[in-house]
């Protein structure tokens, strides 16, 4: 399960209808800040040849699991006969009490002396550092390939969103466990995609930096919309793609995110950022997804792009995420901006 903001699920059968009615099947379509990836997928389960990309190590990790694996792989450098194999022998691994037990459960105790962090419960923090730990070590013993490593904490992530403590985001923990936070850890083999890795390709790196050195036919673009830094909402996520061990500072237990910070995320610079994309980029259509929720308004965004082409806007009612006590409407304004550049 994905448990992340700005999912693109609701949206994608715009998304999709909007790119077949720009540019035909087998064309390359560059997913420039990919997320979850679900547009990704769905785009290249259609025909399109996809260059997928985002700042993130994990989305790294869902983006090649999903769009350049399109079977099991049979891990036999690390002595396993597949997939399910594998799993099966890391959900049957005896835990142990290391960096997530100290650091991230109820049990633990964190290094900077604060109170213990209830992320997980101690029983699920322990067994996730005895996956983390079996995997560093094939890592470490090159028994493992990049994709398959990839493949492995792409499973463990799935299986470590179903069992966390949290409400939405990783930013904070909740303060009681609650019923799915009590639950066993337990990896389960994922369905791979009916993609053709030999069209895909997989970038991480920021997108205002990487945009020159790509060329597609129609760019998507599906920027943040608030100033909530995704390296810091989901850094226990990057931790287990990363496979390290960061200082967890303050009583979330945040690692350091800076070299991850997106200017997109800041109303001073996320314009800047994206009209360094538009420019640089090889590519003449540019869609882009957005909401009147954004930190920047539609207003602000069409004066942008009509100084590089013609500008299309297909407006969609949507749902909003509200608390029970929220005075916000339940409806709002999704943009799918069309970018034909000159």
């Amino acid at each position: 399960m994905y448990r992340y903001i700005g999912n693109k699920t609701k949206l994608l059968p715009y998304i999709i209808e909007k790119v077949e009615g720009i540019v035909p099947r087998g064309a390359t379509i560059c997913d420039l800040m990919a997320g979850t990836g679900v547009v990704s997928y769905a785009l290249s389960e259609k025909g399109y040849k996809m260059i997928s990309s985002d700042i993130m190590t994990y989305t790294k990790c869902h983006l090649v699991s999903n769009l350049l694996i399109d079977e099991p792989p049979r891990f036999s450098n690390a002595g396993f006969e597949g997939y399910e194999s594998i799993i099966n022998y890391l959900n049957n691994l005896e835990p142990f009490e290391g960096y997530f037990y100290k650091e991230f459960s109820p049990d633990g105790k964190p290094e900077n002396g604060c109170e213990p962090r209830k992320y997980f419960s101690s029983e699920n923090a322990k067994k996730i550092d005895a996956i983390r730990n079996q995997i560093n070590n094939w890592i470490f013993n090159n028994q493992i390939d990049e994709k398959e490593e990839m493949l492995l904490k792409h499973t463990l992530i799935m299986a470590v969103n179903d069992v966390a403590n949290i409400s939405g985001t990783y930013g904070y923990f909740l303060a009681e466990l609650k019923n799915n936070a009590r639950e066993p850890i337990m990896l389960e083999p994922i369905t791979f995609n009916q993609v053709q890795p030999q069209n895909n390709r997989v970038i991480q790196g920021f997108a205002e930096e990487i945009a020159a050195d790509i060329k597609a036919d129609l760019c998507y673009i599906d920027p943040p919309y608030m100033k909530r830094q995704y390296a810091a909402n989901y850094h226990i996520l990057e931790t287990i793609a990363r496979g390290d061990f960061p200082e967890a500072i303050g009583k979330s237990g945040l690692r350091d995110w800076w070299d991850q910070h997106s200017k997109l995320c800041t109303k001073t610079k996320g314009l800047d950022s994206l009209k360094r994309i538009i420019e640089n980029m090889q590519c003449d259509n540019f869609v882009i997804s957005y909401s009147e929720d954004g930190l920047f308004s539609l207003e602000q965004l069409s004066e942008l792009f009509n100084n590089y082409g013609t500008v299309n806007v297909q407006y969609i009612d949507y749902s909003r995420f509200r608390s029970n006590n929220s005075k916000l409407s339940k409806k709002l304004k999704e943009y799918i901006i069309y970018l034909r550049r000159y």
